[in-house]
């Protein structure tokens, strides 16, 4: 069972800001154009690992 918390309001959320940082923030940047590339692909790849992570999260069955 999938959680949908963790795809849509974390995974996918950072896979956008790090391809938007990546792509369109870094070759804005002229002295700090390789840090904004290593940072934009760095939360987009946790981004895709988050993502990853929601779609084989299962719940626990409660112990009494």
């Amino acid at each position: 069972m999938a959680s949908k918390a963790i795809i849509v309001g974390v995974g996918i959320p950072m896979i956008i800001v790090g391809a938007l940082m990546a792509w369109l923030w870094a070759p804005i940047e002229g002295d700090f154009q390789n840090q904004v590339e290593l940072i934009g692909s760095t939360i987009g790849i946790l981004g895709v690992i988050f993502f990853i992570s929601g779609l084989f999260y299962t719940k626990e069955p409660v112990m009494h």
